[in-house]
């Protein structure tokens, strides 16, 4: 397990605002003012992944102000990226003024002043939302061309940004199971995300090096093949094709990234663990063995058997019957 949750419900009342401002100031040194601040409520789940720190926030509407002179007094040299997942915030940051609903992401610069602020139709409305806190020196651009992206508003409906906010929204959801050997790597993928997503927003890929830029494809890659299992013509050839890669580069960066696991491999082992889920699964009694086969790419029921018994030394039929009946 990684992860630390801080709740302000565990302090007194009359200490909870100033007690959410010391944890903020943490990653984000600011000044708070809320409306809401006699009754504050907010709560705060904080991944450390090596250098990278991730957190989940929910708070009541605030605002966080980070002036020039806080800025000269310190500045930790970070990039602060947020995914914004429920409500909606404003902020003003670099000379641009923008706001953000559920989805949208923004990126911030410690040495620079910002405004952010909470922009809810709803009367006391919560705001839910991943942050993404890493050192400057981390992120392999010009500090020149980042400066493009800060304060606007990026959106992360598709593409990698797309796959970022799914990876930082699903390390918080994992964190019960993930391990701390775990978080350097994690890390590290976080970073290599970011940066291939900022270099193409930019059209600065070149600026990346062939390892961030091949970490970050295996990503991409992987991410694919879970959206796709259930396509029994889902093999390296159309998996290279559909990412306009060599056949080569994709066996290369693929097991680079997963401890020399080949990518047919690797998708048999998925395709096999979801199927396994599946049938220890009561609610799914009624389903026939044959669809939950052709549901993860296995359309012949017999090559299914094959390569279920292969794997776990028991036919996909006894199986069920023996997890359920240690269930019942």
């Amino acid at each position: 397990m990684i992860g630390t949750v801080f709740r302000t419900a565990d302090v007194p009342a009359g200490d909870r605002f100033d007690y959410w401002q010391e944890l903020v100031g943490r990653t984000r040194s600011s000044a708070l003012v809320s409306e809401h601040a006699a009754e504050f409520w907010a709560e705060q789940r904080l991944l450390e992944l090596g250098p990278v720190i991730v957190s989940q926030l929910s708070f009541k509407p605030t605002r966080y102000r980070r002036t020039a002179k806080m800025v000269r007094q310190a500045d930790p040299e970070f990039y602060h990226l947020t995914l914004l997942m429920d409500g909606g915030l404003a902020l003003d940051h670099v000379g641009q003024a923008s706001t953000f609903t559920a989805r949208d992401l923004h990126l911030a610069d410690s040495s620079q002043p910002y405004d952010v602020r909470s922009a809810d139709d709803r009367q006391g409305g919560v705001v839910t939302g991943m942050a993404v806190d890493f050192p400057k020196s981390l992120l392999p651009l010009p500090p020149h061309r980042v400066r493009e992206l800060l304060g606007r508003r990026l959106p992360g409906q598709e593409g990698v940004g797309s796959l970022l906010a799914d990876f930082v929204v699903g390390l918080e959801r994992q964190s019960g199971t993930l391990q701390p050997s775990d978080a350097p790597r994690l890390g590290t993928v976080v970073l290599d995300l970011m940066s291939a997503w900022f270099a193409q927003l930019l059209e600065a890929e070149a600026a990346l090096s062939p390892e961030s830029r091949g970490r970050a494809m295996a990503q991409r890659v992987q991410d694919f093949i879970r959206q796709n299992l259930h396509d029994p013509e889902l093999t390296p050839p159309v998996i290279a094709a559909a990412h306009n890669i060599s056949l080569s580069y994709l066996h290369r960066i693929f097991q680079q990234q997963t401890q020399g696991e080949p990518v047919a491999a690797w998708i048999r082992r998925r395709r096999l663990e979801n199927a396994h889920r599946d049938l220890s699964n009561p609610a799914l009694l009624g389903t026939p063995i044959h669809t939950i086969a052709a549901r993860w790419g296995y359309p012949r029921a017999s090559d299914f058997t094959r390569a279920f018994r292969s794997a776990y030394g028991i036919s996909p039929r006894d199986h069920r019957q023996r997890t359920l009946a240690e269930g019942s």
